[in-house]
């Protein structure tokens, strides 16, 4: 392996842990030692890629888990092929909700936990986390859109309105389901949306 190889793979493998340390304990109760530890790797090759813990934050935040949602639901909206629009919709979140893991249930959503902690008290977090966020928003409303000019969206529908309500709602419904440390107001919330997005047609 050639040692810009090398060095990406040691830079991915400390941003991954500490995605995942800052999802299951916060960002404020993870320190570098317990990043670096989780890593398996060295204080040295921690400092030879960032320079503090915020440096880790703000690009675990733009890197780490800003391609984690790409995968999980803007790619999905994006490269959408032919299916219908609601059908899309009704699909994507139903296999979000009903594939959680234990620990995504118990923990809720890492965007949501991190907005919730460090959104208003960090100002270059802040605007990372909103990024996404309208990254996501945009990515829906493009998709209605054009679910319009197909007809397969009634014309009324105010797709802005609309984006944001489906990305608060479902934010929403998965930090009440921590609460409940199960999935059963996520199938209830579930039941809702399908119901809102029949409504769209």
């Amino acid at each position: 392996m050639n040692q810009k190889l090398k060095s990406q793979e040691t830079q991915s493998i400390i941003l991954e842990s500490a995605f995942n340390l800052f999802y299951e304990k916060g960002y404020r109760a993870t320190s570098i030692e317990a990043i670096v530890k989780h890593s398996g790797l060295s204080k040295g090759a921690f400092y030879h890629h960032f320079k503090n813990k915020k440096d880790v934050g703000e690009q675990t935040i733009n890197f780490t888990l800003r391609k984690k949602i790409y995968d999980a639901v803007i790619n999905p909206l994006k490269f959408h092929g032919s299916k219908p629009i609601v059908n899309l919709l009704i699909d994507l979140f139903t296999n979000r909700i009903t594939n959680f893991s234990v620990i995504e249930n118990k923990l809720g959503c890492p965007l949501n936990n991190l907005i919730n902690e460090l959104g208003c008290s960090e100002e270059t977090f802040r605007l990372s986390l909103r990024k996404i966020i309208e990254e996501w928003k945009t990515t829906l409303i493009d998709l209605l859109e054009y679910g319009k000019k197909n007809g397969e969206i009634r014309n009324d529908v105010d797709t802005q309105t609309t984006a944001i309500y489906i990305i608060s709602s479902f934010e929403g419904a998965r930090g009440i389901g921590k609460l409940y440390n199960n999935n059963e107001i996520l199938m209830q919330y579930l039941s809702g949306f399908v119901t809102y997005v029949e409504q769209l047609k």
